[in-house]
């Protein structure tokens, strides 16, 4: 029997030292989460860079990173090998993508390997192009989307790249439809990191089943003739 295929979606952020690579602005944070046909899982790829240039103070008061902090960490051509191994045939998740991207490629261009680009070993999705395409004219943030789908983000004070990548996991399952099948539970999942669904008893007490009464089933009845009236289709239909 052939087994359904795997989507591997890898969610990215980083922490940059400014805004633009073109100036010099290196990469500081790497943070990953892997999905597995929608579903998280618990593999994780984060580290902290070692930049070799100082970072704007504009920066840090975003993410909190010192100069200091970061003095004793490897460089990115140290992790680069493995960066690549956990992103390579994913489709990658990231807010603002262009931002990430550019940075990504730009290290990667620094390192003057085979590599080539991001976009060469991985498709790209937009959360925010997607975001402003589903709610035109709305404030499309990540911490606005966190408020727009229920998403507790109390906890993050500062941007961190692991933080912003778990948070944008659940902001993108909620805004692109949650889980992929309600009746999904994992089986074709050849992964033993998978989280694992945690399932009632067998011998927990029935649950109670509440009939309709006559009156409340005439209603029913009558709101499903109404659609089929306009054109509607009714799975529902008793007739």
């Amino acid at each position: 029997m052939e087994h359904p295929r795997i989507l591997k979606q890898v969610v990215l952020d980083t922490e940059t030292t400014g805004i633009n690579p073109k100036e010099g602005h290196r990469i500081i944070e790497i943070g990953c989460v892997e999905l597995l046909n929608r579903r998280l899982t618990s593999n994780r790829f984060h580290v902290y860079l070692n930049p070799d240039r100082e970072i704007d103070a504009g920066a840090i008061e975003v993410h909190g990173i010192t100069n200091e902090y970061l003095r004793d960490k490897p460089r990115f051509k140290d992790v680069a090998a493995d960066f690549m191994t956990f992103i390579t045939g994913s489709e990658l998740i990231i807010h603002n993508a262009p931002f990430d991207v550019g940075f990504i490629n730009h290290e990667l261009e620094m390192l003057e390997t085979d590599t080539l680009t991001l976009e060469s070993n991985c498709t790209v999705f937009d959360t925010l192009a997607f975001a402003r395409k589903k709610h035109p004219g709305a404030r499309n943030s990540l911490d606005a989307l966190c408020k727009r789908y229920g998403i507790d983000n109390s906890h993050r004070e500062l941007h961190g790249a692991l933080l912003d990548a778990e948070i944008l996991a659940d902001v993108y399952l909620l805004m692109t439809g949650g889980q992929a099948s309600l009746l999904d539970d994992g089986h074709n999942l050849d992964n033993e990191n998978t989280v694992d669904i945690i399932r009632l008893p067998a011998d927990r007490p029935p649950l109670k089943v509440i009939q309709c009464s006559a009156e409340e089933l005439e209603s029913h009845q009558q709101r499903l003739e109404k659609i089929t009236k306009i054109g509607g289709k009714c799975l529902w239909n008793l007739e």
